[in-house]
């Protein structure tokens, strides 16, 4: 099979398309015929050795994908080959065929009216488990309530915009262009801002009456610093990530006089230690998909041999929404 190898740490473009042999699927393990794979900014530092995982050289990068099981290992009872599915692969997702652990493959919704693609299925499970998690698990975003979303535009953005929607919050979302706000927009967000205008604050504040009661903030930076401005008393500061490079710090008696609080959020991290909780995860984003409230936003799409092209695209904020490759197997 082909499949996309670092040989050694360096930009997308080092990386290699070479043959390799199809992997056997282990006990509990699935072996997926991918239809397509979706792209990650923690791709990009992994294959500059910046990422906390250094997988041995070579290896293969990516981490979701959609597909067909092809084959099952032993001790696999909840799915067969030709089931068409979702799959987090923990790494060697850039590839004609990958392996994942049985409780990290899920079922692709099969509607009639509204059939999910396998781009769209490969580009929903990071993002929207990430969301859902914030939004149920870590903090309970609740009907009524504003949600500001920083990066609007991102993959994670984009998810946020959409399950708050869904969970009933009104939405406020910010981006960096006049393209980008009209993408957050269309994500369901009632208010859109360019955080290139620091009067966004100002704006957030009056829009709400009180300030935003829930921030997602995929950002870091400056624009976590802007948000404690315009954080409602008893709000909730959900730290998602720091792709705007620098992480911020905060003085305690900012968290003091507003009673607010600060949220870490590494779905990652959750899900390493309860394995068990993703399944209901996808269960209930599935209801949303199915029922109109969610769908994944394909922003991007690359053929097989021009994935460190596209790496390079979301490297350089070129790509809203999700980037997927299409793999021909």
């Amino acid at each position: 099979m082909k499949a996309w190898r670092v040989h050694a740490w360096g930009e997308p473009e080092s990386m290699v398309l070479e043959e390799i042999t199809v992997p056997s699927p282990g006990p509990g393990q699935i072996r997926i015929r991918n239809h397509a794979a979706a792209l990650n900014f923690f791709d990009i530092l992994q294959v500059q050795g910046k990422y906390q995982i250094k997988p041995p050289f070579p290896f293969t990068p990516g981490a979701e994908t959609a597909g067909v099981i092809d084959a099952v290992g032993e001790n696999v009872r909840a799915f067969r080959p030709g089931d068409r599915v979702i799959a987090l692969t923990h790494g060697g997702g850039f590839a004609e065929y990958s392996l994942a652990p049985v409780t990290s493959v899920f079922s692709m919704p099969g509607l009639h009216n509204a059939p999910m693609s396998f781009e769209e299925a490969a580009a929903m499970p990071i993002v929207f488990h990430t969301s859902y998690f914030a939004f149920t698990h870590r903090t309970q975003l609740r009907a009524g309530e504003w949600l500001l979303v920083h990066a609007g535009a991102s993959g994670v953005g984009m998810s946020a915009i959409q399950i708050g929607k869904a969970l009933g919050a009104r939405v406020i979302a910010t981006a960096g262009s006049a393209e980008k706000l009209e993408f957050a927009r269309r994500q369901g967000a009632e208010y859109v801002l360019d955080y290139n205008d620091p009067a966004w604050v100002d704006r957030v504040k009056e829009i709400t009456g009180r300030g935003a009661d829930v921030i997602y903030d995929p950002v870091g930076g400056d624009v976590f610093d802007l948000s404690t401005k315009c954080i409602a008393p008893e709000g909730r500061l959900l730290v998602i990530g720091f792709a705007g490079g620098r992480i911020p710090t905060i003085a305690a008696n900012r968290v003091l006089l507003k009673n607010m609080s600060l949220v870490g959020v590494l779905w990652g991290g959750y899900v390493a230690s309860h394995p068990e909780y993703p399944p209901p995860t996808h269960a209930a984003l599935m209801r949303m998909f199915e029922a109109g409230k969610i769908r994944p936003a394909v922003g991007a799409s690359y053929d097989f041999g021009e994935l460190p092209k596209a790496l390079r695209d979301l490297a350089d904020r070129k790509v809203m929404g999700k980037a997927v490759i299409r793999i021909e197997s």
